[in-house]
């Protein structure tokens, strides 16, 4: 299967079959707050001067990531992964949620957004941190959210108005000092970005941007392969598999083979529609 990555509105989808993550177990969790990715007006609030989660340290860390860095964090389940530096709009109506939400923006304007499916949520998510925030009158929210930090799920504090885990942060390990080439790997992907999304859009009768694509955007390797997860859209255990990687590299090299793929599907499909083309353009 291929995968597109979502960078233009119009490009297609083709669900990416990824490996099966774990899972963490909870009591029946209900998700029910909706997402939307189309744009929203939102009203600006200052962000106001807000202290820091405060560390709980811990006797026993099973993760073995460190016990001394671990916090509790109000987690938010949702059917998809947030990543580093990614935006994420939100609308919170839950009840519980709108508990939550009400404390956070009196103390912290961060929480944990975790993959959930099927009842269970994923051991590691991303800290989204509210930027912006729009309270209506039924008392609903509309967010819009930034990734920050990743982290691990050690073990449920609560799960009762809403989650609350006590959590440790998750980062990439340093490479060794004889490790792959991080910028020849990250030009890579970004060259195979290029050109899934060229042939994408020919596809699809768009025209041809001229002078090329920065989609680079002078990112250093690790940002940017998150930048480049994020947009996996519509293949969440994928992402959430790109997303519990503690290695650059190998992340990379995961993107870099998925795009390889995509690659591969789109030029044939390309081939085929310069070869009927009235065929082509009929089925659509």
């Amino acid at each position: 299967m291929a995968l597109v990555p979502q960078i233009l509105p119009s490009t297609p989808l083709l669900r990416y079959a990824g490996a099966a993550t774990p899972f963490l177990p909870l009591s029946k969790p209900t998700i029910s707050p909706a997402t939307t990715r189309a744009a929203l007006v939102f009203s600006h609030q200052d962000r106001r001067h807000r202290p820091s989660i405060t560390p709980r340290c811990s006797s026993s860390d099973p993760g073995g990531t460190g016990g001394d860095d671990m916090v509790e964090l109000p987690l938010f389940p949702l059917p998809l992964v947030l990543f580093p530096g990614a935006i994420l709009p939100l609308q919170i109506f839950e009840f519980r949620y709108r508990i939550m939400m009400h404390t956070l923006l009196q103390t912290d304007l961060r929480f944990g957004v975790i993959f959930s499916e099927s009842g269970t949520v994923a051991e590691v998510g991303c800290v989204g941190e509210i930027v912006k925030h729009e309270r209506l009158v039924d008392d609903r929210f509309f967010l819009i959210c930034k990734g920050q930090e990743r982290f691990r799920v050690s073990g449920i504090v609560r799960s009762r108005p809403y989650l609350v885990a006590r959590v440790s942060w998750l980062e990439d390990r340093p490479p060794p000092q004889e490790a792959e080439d991080l910028e020849g790997l990250a030009s890579e992907v970004e060259t195979h970005m290029r050109d899934v999304i060229r042939i994408s859009n020919r596809l699809n009768g768009k025209p041809e941007k001229e002078g090329g694509m920065d989609l680079r955007r002078n990112l250093f390797p690790t940002p940017f392969s998150f930048f480049v997860a994020s947009t996996f859209e519509g293949a969440p255990r994928e992402q959430q598999a790109l997303l519990e990687l503690e290695d650059t590299a190998a992340r990379l090299k995961r993107e870099r083979e998925t795009l390889r793929n995509t690659l591969n599907y789109l030029t044939a499909a390309s081939a085929v529609k310069d070869a009927f083309p009235s065929s082509s353009s009929s089925s659509s």
